[in-house]
């Protein structure tokens, strides 16, 4: 991941009119605590495999796991397995893992996601030695599964939820163009989550809304309102920063726009038609890439992960599902 595309047009209306319906401050804080140590320990319990590049056998030993470890907190697992095709003609064992909560069964579904694959090659290092290395992927990737669990795990202590929630692991996200080919196809991106938005299994779970984690772990991160998921969830972007304000995360969660990205939302919303946002740092005054300085390098590593960054997205999901 991802390509930014830096879009202004009609921006300035999307902010100029508001549909809130509830403010933070009217929103009782939810009481049950999201566990960042916990989460921190999955990040790294899936960096112990080493990066999960397609294809490789610690990719199929992390999906063994991940799916294990959601079956352990009273998720019902599906694996949706494919062959896909990657942009060089590579055939990459495709596994998206999607874990079912029982405990809500029958009330109104959302859904939660992020992916768990490793980008392949470190083509944004500032050493072009490392270009063709693997990623760790201890942000770009695991942040948002080990956030998932976490929430996963607090749902089986935790059963009175007015909706039943599902989480989806997307595979083959970061199989995209590297900055050193000459190739370019934007729909190299996000292969798992193209397949999965064009399979029954998409409108078989009659989500309601869906809310993307992605590189949720970074240090000093902050999450800005990105351009597909204000134009396609809105009302999803008011209800979760509105969740991080009433947690106490607010500024965690700038009411500021960003320009478009190409991620897992975006065949989500285009392909399955389910409203999908976005939650994905962005460092505008970074120089080597909005995205962070460890985007895509070898230091994407567990020595640049944060905590407080888990914590306040983690709090902020806690709140979007309780209240």
């Amino acid at each position: 991941m991802k390509n930014i595309i830096v879009i202004t047009l009609f921006m300035a209306l999307l902010c100029a009119c508001s549909t809130t319906k509830k403010s933070s401050s009217e929103q009782q804080t939810v009481t049950i605590k999201f566990n960042a140590d916990s989460a921190y320990l999955f990040c790294q319990q899936q960096c112990d495999f080493g990066p999960r590049t397609m294809n490789s056998e610690a990719h199929e030993r992390c999906a063994q796991w991940i799916a294990d470890k959601f079956r352990q907190y009273g998720c019902d697992v599906e694996l949706q397995q494919a062959d896909l095709k990657g942009y060089d003609g590579t055939l990459l064992k495709s596994t998206n893992i999607i874990a079912h909560s029982t405990s809500s069964t029958g009330k109104p579904r959302i859904m939660i996601c992020a992916h768990w694959d490793s980008r392949p090659w470190a083509d944004n290092d500032p050493d072009e030695v490392n270009w063709k290395k693997p990623v760790m992927a201890a942000n770009d990737g695991a942040s948002g599964v080990g956030v998932m669990l976490e929430l996963a795990r607090l749902i089986q202590q935790n059963d009175s939820l007015p909706h039943a929630v599902d989480f989806i692991c997307f595979d083959a996200e970061d199989w995209g163009v590297p900055q050193w080919s000459d190739k370019a196809d934007n729909d190299s991106w996000a292969l798992g989550a193209q397949y999965w938005s064009t399979s029954p299994l998409a409108k078989a779970g009659n989500y309601q809304y869906g809310v993307l984690l992605d590189m949720v772990g970074g240090q000093s991160a902050r999450f800005y309102r990105e351009y597909f998921s204000m134009r396609y969830a809105r009302n999803i972007v008011e209800k979760v920063w509105q969740a991080a304000s009433a947690a106490g995360y607010g500024s965690y969660f700038l009411s500021e726009d960003t320009g478009g990205i190409t991620d897992d939302h975006l065949p989500v919303n285009e392909k399955a038609g389910i409203p999908c946002i976005d939650i994905i740092n962005h460092y505008p005054d970074c120089e080597q890439s909005n995205f962070g300085p460890t985007w895509h390098t070898v230091n994407d590593d567990m020595q640049h992960l944060d905590k407080n960054t888990l914590e306040a997205v983690g709090q902020t999901l806690v709140q979007l599902l309780y209240q």
